[in-house]
């Protein structure tokens, strides 16, 4: 029996052995051909916000047309918003408008021919080209244009239109860099200020130019309509001049909290602001439209109106009589305001300052005269004041600078063979003035000993510029 047995199981064997290799003689297997992504896989890319971001590796298809045979799906993880954003295509090419970081992405390949796909992650180290350069508000056409100007000379232009794909408000007035709290000369934020009755201003982040919210955001509870016309943030702290009345922000919570730097409620009184008015530490100094005359405001905002003292009869500082304030920029010691009164002249106002003293706050009338450069003043013309009391001002393509001390008014070198000149800007140590004219900016040299003349241009500027900028 167990011999029989043995001979049934080895001829079982040989049958099975037979089987099987019958059974692999049957059987043709072709294996795909597998797309290669040279270089990819677990890299990392480099990305400025607001630059063109292109992510090409080479790709083979061996027997196939990788363009034809395959299609292309990238992820980028927004890990801070829980969310991943999703293009379609080869190779990648975006405006890169994500947040300064390192981000995991995934390139996601799938075969047409056979659905096969292939998975390849890598990552994408996020900077900003922001920190240094130039950034230019102008006009073109009626449309509101910003630009970004590298410190090679290169202008991305249109940067607010390529990173949100619509445009800015309407009729800019100011950008107004808002410093980090109690940290000047930084810029945590970039107000774009526009008098657009339809649309708000807009915030946005100094180092990505991303929007960070549009500027009636910046408010507690926004005035309905809100007119923005004027912005300051001296030490970080935010004052602006909206709808005419000066407005302060909060500043009773810590410097990274929400409503650090927010406006509250509008600083009561009956009075209508120009927005040539000064902010010190001490006290606020404008001008109201409606007394025509001078007003002040304590530190912390608080309106005090005309109730100073007046010690000297040249001239009433509280009503100038009917007219327009065309420039003041008012200091401690003397200040000098520039007014279009309603008999057609244009007057210069000379007075001395002192605000400091709560109970003796004083004016001091010096002089009232005819402006002697008041020819040349146009209803656009732009206005810089140095700390030497020597002041830049534009009429139509010229520039001249005044001193009233003397009353020497003289026009400076710069040629812009007509075209108008539409900004004004000077450097923080007043030996260069930076103009705007139409695709341009120019450098002036106003320091001591020399009359204007053009050292440097920015050019491909979107049309006229309307405010600068400058971060070293």
């Amino acid at each position: 029996m167990k011999k029989n047995l043995l001979y049934i199981l080895a001829a079982a064997g040989l049958m099975l052995s037979a089987a099987c290799k019958k059974d692999l003689g049957n059987y043709s297997y072709n294996a795909p051909t597998t797309p290669v992504v040279a270089g990819l896989d677990s890299s990392t890319v480099s990305a400025l916000v607001g630059d063109t971001l292109t992510v090409q590796p080479k790709v083979t298809l061996e027997g196939g047309d990788p363009l034809k045979d395959l299609t292309f799906d990238w992820d980028i993880v927004v890990a801070e918003e829980a969310r991943t954003v999703h293009y379609t295509g080869y190779p990648l090419k975006i405006v890169y408008n994500l947040k300064p970081m390192q981000r995991t992405a995934k390139l996601t390949v799938t075969d047409n021919r056979n659905g096969m796909k292939y998975f390849y992650s890598f990552y994408i180290n996020g900077g900003t080209q922001f920190s240094v350069g130039q950034t230019v508000l102008s006009v073109e056409n009626g449309v509101t244009r910003l630009s970004f100007v590298r410190p090679d000379g290169t202008v991305n232009s249109n940067l607010y239109y390529a990173l949100h794909n619509e445009d800015l408000p309407v009729n800019p007035v100011q950008l107004f860099a808002k410093p980090l709290a109690y940290q000047p000369g930084t810029v945590e934020d970039y107000w774009i200020i526009c008098k657009d009755p339809a649309k708000p201003s807009v915030i946005l982040d100094g180092s990505t130019m991303l929007r960070k919210r549009y500027f009636d955001e910046q408010f507690f509870k926004a005035p309905n309509p809100l007119v923005t016309e004027q912005c300051d943030g001296a030490m970080g702290i935010p004052t602006g001049i909206f709808n005419g009345k000066l407005y302060v922000s909060v500043t009773s919570t810590a410097p990274f909290a929400p409503d650090f730097g927010k406006f509250s409620s509008v600083v009561t009184g009956n009075y209508e602001l120009s927005t040539c008015y000064t902010r010190t530490p001490s006290w606020f100094f404008g001008f109201d439209k409606l007394s025509h005359g001078f007003v002040s405001f304590n530190s912390g905002g608080g309106y005090m109106g005309s109730d100073y003292n007046v010690t000297a009869s040249v001239f009433d500082p509280k009503n100038l009589g009917d007219g327009t304030l065309l420039y003041m920029q008012a200091v401690s010691g003397t200040t000098y305001a520039y007014y279009k009164s309603a008999d057609g002249n244009i007057y210069e106002y000379s007075f001395t300052l002192d605000m400091d003293n709560y109970d003796q706050r004083t004016i001091k009338p010096l002089v009232k005269r005819v402006f002697k450069g008041a020819a040349i003043i146009q209803p656009d013309s732009k206005w810089q004041k140095s700390l030497s009391d020597v002041f830049y001002i534009s009429s139509n393509d010229k520039i001249y600078r005044y001193n009233p001390i003397n009353e020497d008014l003289r026009l400076l070198d710069a040629n812009f063979s007509g075209k108008k000149v539409t900004m004004l800007k000077l450097n923080s140590d007043n030996t260069l003035l930076q103009a705007g004219i139409d695709g341009a900016v120019a450098t002036l040299d106003v320091s001591v000993g020399k009359s204007g003349s053009i050292i440097s241009q920015i050019v491909g500027i979107p049309g006229a510029p309307v405010d600068i900028v400058n971060r070293k």
